[in-house]
């Protein structure tokens, strides 16, 4: 399948442009940052910051940004099918990523900034929590929501999410990719490859790779890596809180569209409820801390809730307005 033979090749091509990261982050790293203010606080951005600094950051992610909605639009504008060849349009969205990747290497090296000089770290991470909650929303009629179990959401709220879940997909992975610089700290790396692999996903659209259940669970469960990853090089103690949170969205949702059978689920659960014990029985948080494991999973579950009410409120304002005769 072609399809799949150009996904290893962009996700060892991915691997290769984090390795050049890695190779030249001296560079970055030798810029002088503000002094770290604390949690809201983004450390990797200029201290004084210049028009072009500015500009180079949001003229290309600009660029980046429509180029690839427009694409999405094209695609969906021609009512392409799913097939195991890749599209032309598949071929121009690879060259569009390739090529502001390259961009953001050499802007980076240039000018340095990126869009957390005037936007809010919480945007970057409240983007991709969102695009992890419309994945759930997306997959229901799959896996469900709940070990399994079947979700009554209304079949036009299913439609919505399907026909406009790619451009908030790319808007999520784009925004975050342009918001951070290439730096080479291991947090850093490990996001943008995830953000390397989100752009190849989104670029693979309309072939049947895009929809390759073991590839998307893949995509999903990689934000567990980043988050454990950056909370110890933050220095934090909370990264039990990550592991076991999206482990436990694992356990309760994403296992369950996956080709596996009843005894090797026990078997996950017995290691997952074994694991979580152990580690805050032995570790400083302590079984008093225990409760920390649901907090990821509330929040996304929280918010397939809070995004489908909103739904269902706006489908019952439209259904009380007078009709014009």
């Amino acid at each position: 399948m072609i399809g799949r033979r150009v996904l290893f090749i962009g996700i060892f091509v991915s691997i290769l442009i984090t390795y050049g990261i890695w190779l030249g982050g001296s560079i970055p790293a030798s810029i002088t940052k503000l002094p770290d203010q604390g949690l809201n606080w983004y450390y990797w951005k200029l201290p004084n910051p210049t028009f072009w600094s500015r500009a180079t950051a949001w003229g290309m992610y600009l660029g980046h940004q429509f180029s690839i909605w427009g694409c999405i639009w094209w695609a969906q504008q021609t009512r392409l099918k799913y097939k195991s060849a890749l599209h032309p349009i598949n071929y121009l969205m690879l060259g569009i990523n390739l090529t502001f990747i390259a961009l953001h290497f050499i802007q980076t090296y240039i000018w340095y900034d990126a869009l957390a000089q005037d936007t809010s770290i919480w945007a970057s991470q409240g983007a991709v929590v969102l695009l992890l909650v419309f994945v759930l929303i997306l997959e229901t009629p799959r896996r469900g929501l709940f070990f399994g179990n079947p979700v009554p959401f209304h079949r036009q709220f299913l439609q919505i999410i399907k026909l406009y879940h790619g451009y908030f997909f790319s808007f999520a992975a784009i925004y975050t990719f342009w918001y951070h610089p290439m730096e080479a700290t291991s947090g850093h790396l490990i996001g943008f490859l995830y953000m390397f692999l989100l752009l190849l996903q989104s670029s693979l659209i309309f072939n049947r790779t895009h929809v390759n259940r073991w590839w998307t669970f893949s995509l999903e469960i990689m934000v567990l890596l980043h988050s454990v990853v950056v909370s110890w090089m933050l220095g934090q103690t909370k990264w039990p809180t990550f592991l076991f949170g999206f482990i436990g969205i694992l356990v309760i949702t994403q296992l369950h569209g996956l080709p596996v059978g009843i005894w090797t689920k026990r078997i996950i659960y017995a290691a997952f409820l074994v694991s979580v014990l152990a580690v805050y029985t032995l570790t400083e948080r302590g079984l008093g801390r225990i409760y920390e494991v649901t907090y990821i999973p509330l929040i996304e579950f929280g918010l397939v809730g809070v995004i489908y009410f909103i739904f269902v409120l706006f489908l019952w304002t439209i259904s009380r307005l007078p009709v014009k005769t």
